[in-house]
């Protein structure tokens, strides 16, 4: 399902008597005929075509029907906007952050990068939430609670912010990791096949 914005739907609706014209046009159908077809009066249909009427799906299903077109033919699909995230990259305590969701709010997600020179972990701090992560390249130190241990590239991890933690370089050069947070304590859920026997 698509949500569109009411500026979107404005757009799609304002858009739909034109395209009601042009279909019976090209058919060769005149207000008359289609209305005789659709049982809806020659004034709404012209109303309808001139965007003096707001379409409704009773309006539109019977000349849909009529023309034997489908529904999204006649109210026309909202053109798809650029899916890229062009975040600008964020610069804190000598790592840099990239943005991966465009949505204040929910679940949010990171990619990270923390050089290899980074400093000593500093203590470990606890907020609320649930954070997992994705080592993409290096390694990835971690302190949770009394763990202190290290993941590889291709290994992930996740657990509830509110235990002291901290996670960086392991000095042994740069890490690069995805970041998945969830502010109320969501759980994120990995799908992978079962190992074999």
């Amino acid at each position: 399902m698509v949500l569109m914005s009411d500026d979107d739907m404005d757009e799609v609706l304002a858009e739909v008597g034109p395209r009601l014209r042009r279909i019976r046009k090209e058919r060769g159908a005149t207000l008359a005929g289609l209305s005789e077809a659709t049982g809806i009066s020659v004034s709404t249909l012209s109303r309808l075509e001139s965007g003096l009427r707001k379409p409704s799906l009773e309006l539109l299903l019977p000349i849909a029907r009529a023309h034997e077109v489908a529904l999204d033919e006649l109210v026309g699909a909202p053109a798809v906007r650029d899916p890229r995230v062009r975040a600008e990259p964020i610069q804190r305590h000598g790592r840099t952050y990239w943005p991966l969701t465009r949505q204040p709010g929910g679940l949010q997600a990171f990619k990270v990068l923390v050089p290899q020179e980074e400093a000593e972990p500093v203590e470990p701090r606890t907020h609320e939430g649930y954070e997992w992560l994705y080592v993409m390249s290096g390694r990835l130190r971690m302190i949770l609670g009394d763990h202190d241990i290290v993941l590889n590239a291709g290994e992930a991890a996740e657990f509830d912010t509110r235990v002291p933690h901290w996670f960086g370089s392991t000095g042994e050069g740069p890490v690069e990791f995805l970041s998945l947070f969830g502010p109320q304590g969501e759980r994120m859920h990995v799908r992978a096949r079962p190992k074999r026997a």
